[in-house]
């Protein structure tokens, strides 16, 4: 956002602080450093990633010029991984960067977009590809996939294989996608509306229909779905449901009611980790209307006989799936909430937060600090004369956990680590990272991190598995190596070639396990096949004698997703103890595992 709109965002926080109790901070929208639109969710290796347009500030009319990605291991604090497509990454395109949709196959992501042909003056479909979520991408085809001078595509790929591309706006069209998704074969296609397949919308003779864009198509348990606005221009959003991909649609209602202070609304719906969330978009952030919308989450449950819902948009948004380790390096672009800040790319590579005025901050929420953090580190840059970092708990005006002084380091990609001391720090806490200083940009922040005592740098080396096998032994049998399928960073532990369900990637953790005293165990798994029970388990041999303290529950491990083990035990011996080996296991079975980001706090 510019500095006008930002000033006004935190003067409302600060004016919601002082009338509301503590926590004074919703988590809805999701996204506030800027104005974002129309939803695009997927999944994939344990994360959601969110691809939205970019309202610009101030518009009076639908201004986008790129398009932005985001991704959550919690559903609470997002990360920015900036803007790998925009307009000029389509030679052919002149405006228009509206609500598109990613898909991915064959290890391979694809980015459908509706933007206007500079040659026919038409709104077109535009494909760009990427080998990653977060990109780089790049146009597919050097001209539209397909024109017809509507908008609003969704990618949907069926049980057989077959693709399908839907898109529309006043009408409602498809094509079959090839195996390459960058052709079709057959022509556009129309799918009927009919007032029984969406609705009957009075007052309009030329819209008969509830239907008016944004179509978001998917498969539940053999039914489809087809959930979209509804019925311009107050649209709210409903759906209809169909035994077959095309159809016939039959309309089953609304999913969610007129509100808010957007015009328009963009659905975008996926199961993760257990629950099901519906994103939309609104206008609730200071500044917000109909052109500067805001994306927001909401968790929701479907029905035993597969309806959706009525869900109603709130300020706090989907509850948090586990927590947030401190004790891994942190992206300062990771956030629940924030005010005043802006992002931007790092020289550094990644993201890095900036335009940091004196009282700014940053929350974190659900933060596992476990027996308690004694040092914190980030890493910042600054061609002014610096400023300091507050580390808060849950609040701005929370416990004083720490103070870190940033220096002038003559740049503001000049960077530079510093560290400080931190008290007070345990359990699990919203960190609010609060910024002071003189006047103007203070500095900027890449990253941080915690350390001490009962976190993961005293007892297990290398958690994050960045440093490769390092650290770490097959226990009993197996072969470790690396995998690019990572939960966290670029590489994972994989072990394979298990002979017994104990083997498993190990450590020797004897030097940071202490008699009596409580640990919190996390870390993420991933089946490289089949359904295993997976957990985590501490070795203790004792005179000769080995015992075995489970660390975390056993939880059901899967190829398709990343499963987070996490539990809190107390160790305990009696004599001397001779090592203690931490080590990951399955309760039966030999499958191949990918264990990575472990921590033993």
């Amino acid at each position: 956002m510019t500095r006008a709109i930002r000033r006004v965002l935190a003067g409302a926080l600060g004016l919601l602080c002082v009338l509301t109790a503590a926590p004074a901070y919703a988590d809805n929208p999701i996204i506030q450093t800027i104005y974002t639109a129309d939803p695009a969710p997927i999944v994939h290796n344990g994360r959601v990633y969110l691809y939205t347009g970019h309202d610009e500030d101030g518009s009076t009319y639908f201004t986008m010029k790129e398009w932005r990605v985001y991704s959550s291991a919690d559903m609470v604090n997002w990360t920015d991984h900036g803007s790998p497509l925009n307009l000029a990454s389509f030679a052919w395109a002149d405006a228009n960067a509206w609500a598109g949709h990613v898909i991915a196959r064959n290890g391979r992501f694809y980015w459908y977009v509706p933007v206007r042909n500079r040659a026919t003056g038409g709104m077109a479909i535009g494909v760009a590809v990427g080998d990653s979520p977060t990109g780089p991408f790049s146009d597919a085809l050097g001209r539209p996939l397909v024109e017809n001078n509507e908008i609003d595509p969704v990618a949907f790929i069926d049980d057989d294989g077959q693709a399908y591309l839907y898109w529309g706006n006043p009408r409602l069209s498809y094509v079959r996608l090839n195996a390459d998704m960058t052709s079709y074969s057959g022509g556009v296609n129309q799918i009927a509306l009919t007032t029984a397949g969406f609705g009957t919308r009075t007052g309009n003779a030329s819209r008969p229909t509830l239907y008016e864009e944004g179509p978001w198509v998917f498969k539940r348990n053999g039914l489809y779905y087809n959930v979209f606005a509804a019925r311009c221009c107050s649209e709210f959003i409903g759906y209809s449901t169909a035994t077959g991909p095309t159809g016939p649609w039959t309309y089953r209602g609304t999913v969610m009611p007129t509100q808010g202070s957007s015009f328009t609304n963009h659905p975008g719906l996926v199961d993760f980790n257990g629950g099901s969330y519906f994103f939309y978009h609104n206008g609730a952030l200071p500044g917000g209307g109909g052109y500067t919308r805001s994306v927001a989450v909401e968790r929701f449950s479907y029905n035993a006989n597969g309806t959706i819902p009525t869900i109603n948009m709130t300020t706090t948004g989907a509850p948090q799936v586990g927590t947030l380790s401190p004790y891994t390096r942190q992206e300062a672009e990771t956030i629940a909430w924030t005010s005043g800040v802006e992002t931007e790319r790092a020289g550094e590579g990644g993201m890095n937060v900036g335009w940091i005025d004196n009282g700014d901050w940053i929350k974190v929420k659900g933060v596992a600090f476990g027996a308690g953090a004694t040092s914190f580190s980030a890493r910042v840059a600054s061609a002014a004369a610096g400023g300091q970092i507050e580390v808060r708990l849950d609040g701005t005006s929370g416990t004083v956990a720490g103070r870190c002084t940033v220096p002038g380091t003559g740049g503001w990609q000049t960077w530079t680590t510093v560290s400080c001391g931190v008290s007070g720090a345990t359990g699990t806490h919203d960190l609010y990272l609060r910024f002071t200083g003189g006047s103007g940009s203070l500095f900027n922040l890449n990253w941080w991190q915690f350390s001490g005592g009962g976190g993961s740098s005293s007892v297990l080396a290398n958690g994050t598995m960045e440093s490769g096998t390092t650290g770490w032994a097959p226990f009993g049998g197996g072969t470790l190596s690396t995998s690019s399928v990572a939960h966290g960073g670029a590489i994972s532990l994989a072990i394979a070639g298990r002979t017994a369900s104990w083997q498993g990637p190990s450590q020797t953790v004897t030097a940071g396990i202490a008699n009596g005293r409580t640990y919190t165990t996390s870390a993420w798994v991933r089946a490289q096949s089949g359904t295993p029970a997976a957990k985590a388990t501490l070795a203790l041999n004792v005179g000769g004698t080995t015992s075995y303290v489970s660390l975390t529950p056993a939880t059901t491990v899967s190829s398709s997703g990343w499963t987070l083990l996490t539990g809190t035990a107390t160790v305990a011996w009696t004599g001397t103890l001779t090592s203690a080996t931490f080590y990951i296991e399955t309760t039966s079975g030999t499958d191949g595992l990918l264990v990575d980001d472990v921590t033993i706090q």
